[in-house]
Protein backbone atom coordinates (compact mmCIF):
# COMPACT_ATOMS: atom_id res chain seq x y z
CA UNK A 1 0.00 0.00 0.00
CA UNK A 2 1.83 3.23 -1.15
CA UNK A 3 1.92 6.32 1.52
CA UNK A 4 -1.21 8.21 0.57
CA UNK A 5 -3.40 5.26 1.23
CA UNK A 6 -1.68 4.71 4.45
CA UNK A 7 -2.91 8.13 6.27
CA UNK A 8 -6.72 6.59 6.02
CA UNK A 9 -5.39 3.61 8.89
CA UNK A 10 -2.36 5.20 10.84
CA UNK A 11 -3.32 7.22 13.47
CA UNK A 12 -2.81 11.22 12.77
CA UNK A 13 0.04 13.60 13.48
CA UNK A 14 -1.12 15.55 16.67
CA UNK A 15 0.47 18.84 15.69
CA UNK A 16 0.57 21.65 18.33
CA UNK A 17 0.74 25.06 16.37
CA UNK A 18 0.58 28.75 16.71
CA UNK A 19 2.99 31.58 17.17
CA UNK A 20 6.08 31.50 19.04
CA UNK A 21 4.88 32.58 22.24
CA UNK A 22 1.32 31.74 22.07
CA UNK A 23 1.26 28.79 24.43
CA UNK A 24 2.63 26.04 22.57
CA UNK A 25 4.71 24.30 25.03
CA UNK A 26 2.09 25.15 27.81
CA UNK A 27 -0.07 22.87 25.50
CA UNK A 28 2.71 20.07 24.81
CA UNK A 29 3.29 19.94 28.90
CA UNK A 30 -0.62 19.43 29.25
CA UNK A 31 -0.61 16.56 26.35
CA UNK A 32 2.36 14.75 28.00
CA UNK A 33 0.35 14.97 31.23
CA UNK A 34 -2.85 14.06 29.93
CA UNK A 35 -1.01 10.68 28.65
CA UNK A 36 -0.15 11.63 24.61
CA UNK A 37 3.35 10.68 23.82
CA UNK A 38 5.36 13.24 22.45
CA UNK A 39 7.96 13.53 19.59
CA UNK A 40 10.63 15.96 21.13
CA UNK A 41 14.39 15.72 21.61
CA UNK A 42 16.58 17.50 24.17
CA UNK A 43 18.41 20.18 21.97
CA UNK A 44 16.79 23.13 23.55
CA UNK A 45 16.82 22.97 27.24
CA UNK A 46 14.60 25.07 29.67
CA UNK A 47 15.20 28.65 30.08
CA UNK A 48 14.10 31.79 32.13
CA UNK A 49 11.53 32.30 29.12
CA UNK A 50 10.33 28.42 29.50
CA UNK A 51 11.67 27.44 32.77
CA UNK A 52 9.75 24.43 32.34
CA UNK A 53 11.33 23.73 29.12
CA UNK A 54 9.80 24.02 25.16
CA UNK A 55 8.95 20.79 24.05
CA UNK A 56 10.84 21.00 20.58
CA UNK A 57 11.70 18.64 18.21
CA UNK A 58 14.58 20.01 16.13
CA UNK A 59 14.14 17.86 12.43
CA UNK A 60 10.67 20.11 12.37
CA UNK A 61 12.74 23.05 11.27
CA UNK A 62 13.86 21.56 7.92
CA UNK A 63 10.08 21.22 7.06
CA UNK A 64 10.45 23.93 4.48
CA UNK A 65 13.05 22.07 2.92
CA UNK A 66 11.12 18.90 2.05
CA UNK A 67 12.85 17.17 4.62
CA UNK A 68 10.02 14.94 6.88
CA UNK A 69 11.08 11.41 7.12
CA UNK A 70 10.64 12.01 10.69
CA UNK A 71 7.00 12.00 10.36
CA UNK A 72 7.15 7.96 9.34
CA UNK A 73 7.40 7.60 13.77
CA UNK A 74 5.05 10.41 14.14
CA UNK A 75 1.42 9.40 13.93
CA UNK A 76 -0.28 8.75 17.39
CA UNK A 77 2.35 11.43 18.99
CA UNK A 78 2.01 15.46 19.54
CA UNK A 79 4.68 17.06 17.75
CA UNK A 80 5.33 21.29 18.07
CA UNK A 81 5.34 23.40 14.87
CA UNK A 82 5.29 26.21 14.69
CA UNK A 83 2.72 28.78 12.31
CA UNK A 84 4.63 29.52 10.23
CA UNK A 85 6.15 26.05 8.74
CA UNK A 86 2.84 24.07 8.96
CA UNK A 87 2.57 24.62 4.67
CA UNK A 88 5.47 22.45 5.00
CA UNK A 89 3.76 19.10 5.75
CA UNK A 90 3.09 16.47 3.11
CA UNK A 91 -0.22 15.69 2.41
CA UNK A 92 0.21 11.86 2.67
CA UNK A 93 -0.67 12.33 6.81
CA UNK A 94 -3.67 12.78 8.70
CA UNK A 95 -3.32 15.40 11.47
CA UNK A 96 -5.01 17.08 14.11
CA UNK A 97 -3.80 20.86 14.29
CA UNK A 98 -3.83 22.38 17.86
CA UNK A 99 -3.67 25.98 17.08
CA UNK A 100 -3.26 27.97 20.14
CA UNK A 101 -4.01 32.09 20.09
CA UNK A 102 -2.73 34.92 22.31
CA UNK A 103 -3.71 37.97 22.31
CA UNK A 104 -0.91 39.79 19.85
CA UNK A 105 0.01 42.00 22.43
CA UNK A 106 1.26 39.64 24.56
CA UNK A 107 2.87 37.61 22.31
CA UNK A 108 4.93 40.91 21.45
CA UNK A 109 5.70 41.60 25.00
CA UNK A 110 7.23 37.94 25.12
CA UNK A 111 9.27 37.76 22.30
CA UNK A 112 10.71 41.42 23.15
CA UNK A 113 11.63 40.17 26.56
CA UNK A 114 13.22 37.18 24.98
CA UNK A 115 15.16 39.35 22.48
CA UNK A 116 16.28 41.46 25.39
CA UNK A 117 17.27 38.78 27.27
CA UNK A 118 19.40 37.17 24.86
CA UNK A 119 21.22 40.58 24.18
CA UNK A 120 19.51 41.14 20.55
CA UNK A 121 17.67 44.10 19.13
CA UNK A 122 13.82 44.28 20.19
CA UNK A 123 12.75 47.38 18.28
CA UNK A 124 14.01 46.67 14.77
CA UNK A 125 10.17 46.68 13.80
CA UNK A 126 7.55 48.65 15.56
CA UNK A 127 4.61 46.85 17.59
CA UNK A 128 2.32 47.99 14.88
CA UNK A 129 3.97 47.02 11.83
CA UNK A 130 5.15 43.73 13.62
CA UNK A 131 1.15 43.24 14.73
CA UNK A 132 -0.08 43.91 10.99
CA UNK A 133 2.27 41.24 10.19
CA UNK A 134 1.29 38.47 12.81
CA UNK A 135 -2.28 39.39 11.80
CA UNK A 136 -1.66 38.65 7.89
CA UNK A 137 0.34 35.76 8.42
CA UNK A 138 -2.25 34.35 10.90
CA UNK A 139 -4.72 34.74 7.95
CA UNK A 140 -3.03 33.35 5.72
CA UNK A 141 -2.02 30.08 8.04
CA UNK A 142 -5.70 29.50 8.78
CA UNK A 143 -7.10 29.57 5.05
CA UNK A 144 -4.35 27.18 4.22
CA UNK A 145 -5.38 25.15 7.33
CA UNK A 146 -9.26 25.11 6.28
CA UNK A 147 -8.22 24.13 2.84
CA UNK A 148 -6.86 20.95 3.55
CA UNK A 149 -9.08 17.70 3.86
CA UNK A 150 -6.54 15.79 6.30
CA UNK A 151 -6.09 18.16 8.67
CA UNK A 152 -8.37 18.73 11.38
CA UNK A 153 -8.00 21.90 13.32
CA UNK A 154 -9.04 23.10 17.01
CA UNK A 155 -8.28 26.49 17.96
CA UNK A 156 -7.39 26.52 21.51
CA UNK A 157 -7.55 30.25 23.23
CA UNK A 158 -4.61 30.61 25.43
CA UNK A 159 -5.56 33.26 27.78
CA UNK A 160 -8.76 31.52 28.19
CA UNK A 161 -6.94 28.34 28.85
CA UNK A 162 -4.96 29.87 31.77
CA UNK A 163 -8.79 31.24 33.28
CA UNK A 164 -10.24 27.80 33.15
CA UNK A 165 -8.03 24.93 32.50
CA UNK A 166 -11.08 22.87 32.58
CA UNK A 167 -12.93 23.41 29.92
CA UNK A 168 -10.49 23.11 27.39
CA UNK A 169 -8.62 19.89 28.72
CA UNK A 170 -12.06 18.45 27.96
CA UNK A 171 -12.22 20.09 24.28
CA UNK A 172 -8.97 18.96 24.02
CA UNK A 173 -10.04 15.46 24.72
CA UNK A 174 -12.91 15.14 22.71
CA UNK A 175 -11.06 16.52 19.62
CA UNK A 176 -8.33 13.66 20.25
CA UNK A 177 -10.58 10.81 20.36
CA UNK A 178 -10.90 10.75 24.63
CA UNK A 179 -9.34 9.02 27.30
CA UNK A 180 -6.83 11.66 27.98
CA UNK A 181 -6.38 12.48 31.89
CA UNK A 182 -8.05 15.75 32.62
CA UNK A 183 -7.57 16.28 36.04
CA UNK A 184 -3.73 15.94 35.47
CA UNK A 185 -3.82 18.46 32.25
CA UNK A 186 -5.44 21.19 33.83
CA UNK A 187 -2.44 20.48 36.98
CA UNK A 188 0.40 21.13 34.41
CA UNK A 189 -1.16 24.27 33.34
CA UNK A 190 1.02 26.53 35.49
CA UNK A 191 -0.27 30.16 36.03
CA UNK A 192 2.52 31.68 37.75
CA UNK A 193 3.80 31.57 34.12
CA UNK A 194 1.53 33.85 32.23
CA UNK A 195 3.86 36.83 33.00
CA UNK A 196 3.23 38.89 29.95
CA UNK A 197 -0.11 40.85 29.79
Amino acid sequence: MNDTGQHLIRPPVIVVSGLPRSGTSAMMKMLAAGGVPLLTDAVRGADDDNPEGYFEFEPVKELRKGEHAWLRDAPGRAVKIVSGLLTGLPLDFGYQVIFMNRRISEVLASQRKMLIRRGEPADAIPDDRMAAIFAKHLREVHAWLAAQPNIAVLEVDYNALVADPRLHAAQVDRFLGGGLDIAAMCAAVNPDLYRNR
